[in-house]
């Protein structure tokens, strides 16, 4: 049983491309969902964070709100609460001026408009950009607040993923990312660790790579911590060889709280990037979007604390295109799922942010 609908869609606007949401539950019931949002395209300069509130478990939302808008591309948006009205929001800014040349980004654009165009209004927005704006604001970022409304200052923070950190039992937080190295070379899978609510960060274990396999063969982790203090994570694969798995998850876990991690290795499930989160019933679930046709959001429950999985749950295969996932879900107080994602809906038209919310196999 599943409900769907909508956070945000602006189609045929031509800022009106959303990717890559998270969402969280705020103590006071609400739900906040971060997006990078208002942007032109799949990869462009114009990319923001913006924020959305709904006060109804998410029947209604607010408008767009921007909270980051950097002069390079922000992307991505992890969203988490800290308790009562407190939040930590993560997202990372990209140097985009590579991609001015990319033939693939070319048909991306072409989908909507005339790409030679809005490749010339690009170039022109990069043009403006020296190497010293480029360092100072490129890399991975946090900021936190504490009352839903007044923000801290940007923290520049060592690693990087879609998601976010999460909220141990002993009130610290944990984040699995991807390191972002200052000569933008690719890092390892790192966990880091905040005991002060994200204002400053301490480095722990590194995840070890399956035998042959590079750092840059792995991206845009999640990591649930299990009721024993167990940590699983799920890793999103790219391919090194004929036989290296694209788009597949890989996992690891870790029994000392991020200090040490077993080598990744393979699920055997398609589908990426991984939100995990411990349902109140002790079930263990991910959800991932699935980039073969038929497009959509699918999920996957472990009821086995991730030695095993029950996959490809099919929540929905009606999308447009390979462009669409990253879903991320909390819990509502009567154990259903509320998940956000981003979707190509209609060929033509521009990614919508969407919701479903749906139940447990076997819940009432």
């Amino acid at each position: 049983k599943a409900e769907h609908g909508i956070v945000c869609s602006m189609p045929r606007e031509r800022f009106g491309y959303f990717g890559w949401p998270s969402i969280a539950r705020t103590g006071d019931g609400d739900l906040v969902v971060g997006t990078s949002g208002l942007r032109l395209a799949h990869v462009c300069p114009w990319g923001k964070t913006v924020l959305f509130r709904s006060c109804d478990d998410g029947r209604t939302w607010s408008f767009p709100r921007v909270l980051n808008d950097t002069p390079l591309d922000d992307r991505d948006c992890g969203v988490v609460s800290l308790g009562g009205r407190r939040l930590l929001v993560t997202w990372f800014s990209l140097d985009v001026r590579k991609w001015l040349t990319s033939k693939w980004h070319a048909e991306q654009i072409a989908q909507y408009e005339d790409a030679d165009d809005a490749l010339t209004q690009w170039r022109s927005v990069c043009d403006r950009w020296d190497d010293a704006t480029v360092k100072k604001w490129w890399g991975s970022w946090v900021r936190v607040t504490e009352d839903g409304e007044s923000w801290s200052d940007f923290i520049r923070v060592s690693v990087n993923t879609p998601h976010g950190p999460i909220v141990l039992a002993s009130g610290e937080l944990l984040y699995l990312g991807k390191c972002y190295l200052r000569d933008q070379t690719s890092g390892p899978i790192r966990a880091i660790r905040s005991a002060n609510g994200g204002r400053t960060w301490r480095d722990l274990g590194v995840v070890p790579n399956p035998e042959g396999a590079r750092n840059e063969n792995f991206a845009e982790p999640h990591v649930a911590e299990l009721p024993s203090g167990r940590l699983v994570g799920l890793i999103r694969s790219r391919p090194w060889r004929d036989n290296f798995p694209d788009f597949h998850m890989y996992q690891t876990e870790s029994d000392d709280g991020g200090s040490t991690w077993s080598r990744a290795r393979a699920t055997g499930i398609y589908g990426s990037p991984a939100h995990l989160l411990v349902h109140s019933s002790g079930t263990l679930v991910c959800s991932y979007g699935y980039r073969m046709a038929p497009y959509g959001i699918r999920a996957m429950l472990s009821r086995d604390g991730g030695r095993t999985w029950q996959a490809d749950l099919v929540l929905r295969d009606d999308g447009a295109s390979l462009d669409l996932g990253y879903p991320a879900s909390v819990e509502l107080p009567d154990g259903s799922l509320f998940m956000v994602y981003y979707y190509h809906v209609r060929a033509g038209e521009k990614c919508s942010l969407l919701w479903t919310r749906w139940n447990l196999p076997g819940q009432v």
